[in-house]
């Protein structure tokens, strides 16, 4: 009979071990996420191969549950969906809570401000950011994962959007918010409606145009088969989308799981600004080829929207949380150059 050396013997063990159904037999968790874009739209499939991630990355641990195109309540209703535990994860917009706080705005979108997708994550992430957000998360029993950023923003219009004074008497969709106090105060008609209802309410005529997402995203949502203008580049906003999940939700699980979620989620969210920053601009080639006007601001315009973003800034940040977002902002703003 061969005898296995103790080295031998303990390698098999340890594969045994590894093969035995062990982890197999620990509970799975199933989280029940959704978010506010179609299953086919690119952020979508990006949030699925997410969620992919989340199973295989754990061993079929996590499993998820998703829901898209906000099917199971309205966007701005997923956070308090997540926090009564009819949902345990919200992929959309932190300034949908600005109700809640006008911070959430802060961590949302600050209008104006970055110029690019990675200034922004290094604001998260090396700014002080991401500890920030996640106190003011916690006090409303949240734990926030991280952000998905799709790059800057078009705002698409039925008639003609080339500058500042092309904005008086412009009715509009927007997102809750600081926003609707900037654009008001130059002129425009913003009208707070939910993403889903976009595309039917440019079609009826019941608004001129929408700010929804980037170029891309508005395309996939046949945006464009409506109107035939948008802003490109964009220069007003550029939404962070946030991944948060029930406090006693996240708590419950293992360290090991909670480190999974959070690497899977960084990879899921730099591969997503990647990916759309080469849609857009393949979209707004497509888009010139097929008769669409693209309209770049000229920069004395763009220079009257951040005065008034920066305004903006101060005059919304109305509690001692958003203020405090508003000085780190600023902070990290000089400290890259983007402010004086």
């Amino acid at each position: 009979m061969r005898i296995l050396s103790l080295g031998a013997a303990a390698t098999v063990a340890s594969l045994a071990a590894l093969a035995a159904p062990a982890d197999a037999a620990e509970p799975e968790i199933t989280l029940r996420i959704q978010n506010l874009f179609s299953a086919e739209s690119l952020p979508g499939q990006n949030a699925a191969q997410f969620f992919d991630d989340l199973e295989v990355m754990s061993a079929g641990r996590i499993k998820v549950e998703p829901f898209y195109s906000s099917a199971v309540v309205k966007s701005v209703e997923t956070f308090d969906a997540v926090v009564n535990g009819i949902l345990d994860g919200d992929m959309t917009q932190p300034s949908y809570q600005t109700g809640k706080d006008p911070a959430f705005q802060f961590v949302g979108d600050l209008m104006g401000g970055y110029d690019t997708p990675w200034q922004l994550y290094a604001f998260f992430y090396n700014g002080g950011g991401l500890e920030l957000a996640r106190e003011l998360y916690a006090e409303y029993d949240m734990r926030l994962v991280g952000w998905w950023i799709h790059g800057q923003e078009a705002l698409s219009s039925s008639r003609p959007l080339d500058g500042v004074a092309s904005l008086e008497g412009w009715k509009f969709r927007s997102p809750p918010g600081m926003e609707t106090t900037i654009f008001a105060n130059m002129g425009a008609s913003p009208v707070v409606m939910d993403f889903t209802e976009i595309f039917t309410a440019m079609e009826s005529g019941v608004i001129d145009g929408a700010d929804a997402s980037n170029l891309a995203v508005n395309k996939s949502l046949g945006i464009y088969d409506v109107v035939d203008h948008a802003t490109y580049p964009g220069f007003h906003s550029m939404p962070a989308d946030h991944f948060a999940i029930r406090l006693e939700t996240w708590d419950a699980l293992p360290d090991d799981l909670k480190r999974i979620v959070d690497v899977a989620w960084q990879k899921h969210a730099f591969q997503n600004s990647l990916s759309h920053a080469i849609e857009i601009d393949k979209t707004a080639n497509a888009l010139r080829e097929a008769g669409a006007t693209l309209h770049d601001w000229p920069a004395e315009d763009r220079a009257a929207f951040r005065e008034a973003a920066v305004t903006a800034w101060d005059e919304y940040a109305t509690s001692e949380m958003a203020k405090k977002f508003v000085t780190r902002h600023k902070e990290f703003l000089g400290r890259i150059g983007l402010l004086d």
